[in-house]
């Protein structure tokens, strides 16, 4: 994917290749003179903080992850008369070529030189940024120097990674060119015969160029221009374009069109950018929920954090791909970015997949927020943060994100912060000593005159839904709320175009009637059932987030505990039980699975010895391995009108009805070993899907299976599934081997996922254990063609390897 889509502007390549890098801090490394000689080589993106020992000595906020300072240095060489030093020719009008630098992300609180001299610093480690270099590029050696200060690690309530971890672009233009992020569309009109886009263009500098002429097309999928216009060029521009019989962009037909724009002196184009654009209407309604293209629907969302477990913060296109391919499979529909402007590639990718997608500026404003240290909840927490820059920052970065973000046809909702009214942490209320105050989170007392007033939270959110309606008024501005009690004392709720309720369902019917205009959603919830029935029965309520898609680093409890696993999937993206339940749930395809657990099994969850109901039901793995005679309570998860189980071919649990009531079906049998089946059935009891649980021998043999055949040479990854498998090759879910991987060809091992979330070893080295029978290896091209074999072995164990191509 080229950044010129978003960077708007100018010739742009990847800048990723060739850094040096070292964990400390030296003020001397800005020098161009400074001996870099020791230190590491690598290339970008990167993510030094996954690479740290985990220790029960750091934080739970971050994973048990450490921080720090480090810098990155890039050598590159001009030549006397590179285009860089010189001029290109417009016709009539010599302009000199600019050089800029854009940075996709780096955390946290970065500042860039060139040769010496500032380029700018960014506190924000989920912005994006572009520096010009043109006045301090010379022939010879230039030295790019970024230091990189996450010395307050423990700032986030979550993982954030440390360096630059997402990719580095170099972009060329003339001194005339289109303006960074300065061109966008809105779809003002969309009928089935006729479509009306508006677009909007911005160039820098044109007074230093005459003649110029701008040119606008609309392609269709297949290349073929369906609607263009050409004006004279001034500094912002506005056209529209007629499109007949459009092709809308949906969910389940994601069809994108190309907006291609030219800046031409004459006949030659002297700088332009293409865009992808989805045709789609968006309509919100406080009585009827949500519809796109005219049609009523539920929001079936899930909320995201930025890292892959072993992988970190620096997340390649494939894995993110293999993630959101494997999270629409269970019925998702739509992603929150939780709670950060995400890295390019995922809107890119939700907008070619159908996904719809809640972008989000930041999870803390003027005041810090409690970082927990010794475990999610408990203990004395931190209060490092990134309030400090707040005033200064927080309406640029919010302008910043909807600029850049602001094309994708996959962004139906704009989010200008997560649970900044969370009471006492840090605003209060005298209504939080009322008699109906309790959020459904854990609250920290009540009204606290010496807090900040939550009056002040209405007076920012009115500030910053200014800052995106000033760049995009076509889409709703919204706030996602946990102290909903608190904030409907202020002017948050009135500030914001739609209301998002974090853990509050509760309050669904009460506030629908108490603010009959306001469109209420769950921004933020719980697996339970219940919480889906709230959405599921009642009209006003369009939609839910999940917390979380996937398992993920930080917010971790007591050590061991790498992060929070609470995802659909886990670390690896395979789907949990849970995942299994919310497919059925979700899914329009009919749905089976099984799992099991001992009937009254003691079993460690927290305080209790027995795992609270709602992780009875959506927990239940799909093993099939007890003492003979034992109870086992076998769950299925179906959205079939019934079901019924057999053992061995005979039927040992009755036909039964789907309960809407529990959302399962449920038996109790005795155990005994050999093949458990269900069987998914339609009201007439045709069977429609159906699955199979084995019994597992001692592990025997591994089994290696790879996702593609042939990866590209341009930092692809190929993702590898180990199984340990008994002599039948039955997966053992009960085995935790340790596995060894060995790589051959041009690729590199890039991690070792076992998705244990108490698994506090290194993922980065060439050993793992599995988890739940099963790891998942991450294997990455390295530029160049070839055959790659990937070995597996394990003592006492057969051994298996897998063989792709790198093209």
């Amino acid at each position: 994917m080229s950044a010129t889509a978003q960077v708007g502007f100018g010739n742009t390549e990847r800048f990723n290749l060739d850094w040096l890098f070292q964990l400390g801090d030296d003020s001397t490394a800005v020098a161009p003179s400074f001996d870099d000689s020791n230190w590491r080589h690598l290339d970008l993106p990167h993510d030094w903080s996954v690479e740290g020992r985990l220790s029960p000595t750091l934080a739970s906020c971050t994973g048990y992850y450490p921080g720090g300072i480090a810098w990155y240095r890039k050598h590159f060489v001009l030549p006397a008369d590179h285009p860089a030093l010189a001029t290109i020719q417009i016709p009539q009008t010599p302009q000199p070529l600019q050089t800029f630098i854009y940075f996709e992300g780096i955390y946290n609180r970065s500042t860039v030189y060139l040769n010496g001299h500032l380029l700018g610093y960014r506190p924000s480690g989920f912005a994006s940024f572009l520096y010009d270099m043109t006045p301090y590029l010379k022939a010879g050696d230039n030295v790019i120097a970024v230091r990189v200060d996450h010395g307050r690690y423990a700032d986030c309530r979550w993982y954030t990674g440390s360096g630059i971890y997402r990719d580095v672009w170099l972009v060329k233009a003339p001194k005339t060119h289109l303006a960074q992020w300065g061109t966008g569309w809105v779809c003002s009109k969309l009928t089935d015969a006729a479509a009306t886009v508006d677009v909007d263009v911005a160039i820098d500098n044109v007074e230093a160029a005459s003649g110029l002429k701008l040119q606008v097309e609309l392609l269709d999928a297949n290349g073929r221009v369906v609607a263009q216009k050409k004006v004279g060029a001034k500094a912002n521009n506005k056209l529209s374009l007629n499109v007949s019989r459009p092709h809308r962009w949906d969910l389940d037909d994601p069809y994108l069109y190309q907006l291609r724009t030219t800046l031409l002196k004459g006949k030659r184009a002297i700088d332009g950018n293409e865009i992808n654009v989805g045709l789609r209407s968006l309509q919100f309604d406080p009585n009827k929920g949500f519809a796109l293209n005219g049609r009523w629907m539920k929001v079936k969302g899930v909320c995201l954090h930025h890292d892959a477990g072993a992988l970190g913060a620096a997340v390649p296109d494939d894995v993110w791909l293999r993630r959101l391919e494997n999270l629409k499979q269970i019925g998702v529909n739509a992603i929150r970015c939780a709670h950060n402007p995400q890295a390019p590639i995922l809107y890119d990718l939700c907008d070619e997949l159908g996904l719809l997608v809640m972008d989000e500026a930041s999870d803390e404003w003027e005041f810090p927020k409690r970082k927990w240290v010794e475990g999610w909840n408990v203990g004395t927490p931190s209060y490092d943060g990134t309030y400090d820059f707040f005033e200064e920052w927080i309406d640029r970065d919010v302008t910043d994100m909807v600029r850049r973000d602001r094309n994708h046809p996959s962004i139906f909702l704009w989010s200008i912060g997560n649970e900044v009214d969370y009471p006492n942490d840090p605003y209060s209320h005298p209504v939080l000593d009322g008699k109906n105050s309790a959020i459904n989170q854990p609250m920290f007392g009540g009204y606290d005159p010496s807090r900040p007033n939550a009056e002040r939270i209405g007076k920012i959110a009115k500030r910053l839904a200014a800052c995106v309606r000033s760049v995009d008024k076509s889409r709703p501005v919204t706030g996602a709320l946990a102290g909903v009690v608190m904030s409907n004392e202020t002017e948050y709720p009135e500030a914001v175009d739609v209301v998002g309720y974090n853990y509050t369902e509760n309050r669904y019917d009460e506030d629908h009637a108490a603010y009959p205009d306001r469109v209420i959603y769950g921004s933020e919830n719980g697996t339970g059932y219940g919480a889906w029935k709230a959405v599921r029965d009642k009209d006003f309520i369009f939609g839910q987030f999940i917390w979380t898609g996937t398992d993920y680093l930080g917010e971790s409890g007591r050590w061991p505990s790498r992060g929070l696993h609470t995802g659909l999937l886990d670390f690896g993206s395979f789907p949990k039980p849970r995942g299994w339940f919310r497919a059925a749930l979700w899914c329009d395809e009919p749905v089976c699975y099984i799992g099991t657990f001992e009937k009254r099994e003691p079993r460690h969850w927290g305080n209790s010895d027995r795992p609270p109901r709602e992780f009875l039901t959506q927990d239940a793995p799909d093993i099939w391995n007890y003492d003979e005679g034992k109870t086992i309570r076998v769950f299925c998860y179906t959205n079939c009108a019934q079901a019924r189980l057999l053992l061995n071919g005979n039927e040992i649990g009755a036909m039964k009805p789907y309960d809407d009531n529990e959302g399962i079906i449920f038996w109790d049998v005795p155990y005994a070993p050999g093949e458990l089946r269900a069987e998914a059935c339609d009201a007439d009891g045709s069977v429609q899907t159906s699955y199979v649980i084995r019994t597992s021998g001692r592990p025997y043999q591994l089994r290696a299976s790879v996702d593609r055949e042939v990866i590209g040479a341009d930092r692809h990854v190929a993702h590898i599934t180990v199984e340990v498998l008994d002599e039948q090759g039955v997966v053992v879910k009960l085995a935790d081997n340790n596995i060894r991987c060995e790589v051959e060809g041009p690729a590199r091992l890039l991690g070792l996922e076992g998705s244990d979330n108490a698994d506090m070893g290194d993922y980065r080295d060439n050993l793992q254990r599995v988890y739940m029978g099963r790891l998942l290896a991450y294997v990455g091209s390295v530029g160049e063609p070839g055959r790659v074999t990937v070995r597996f072995s394990s003592p006492l164990l057969k051994s298996a390897e897998v063989s792709f191509d790198i093209e």
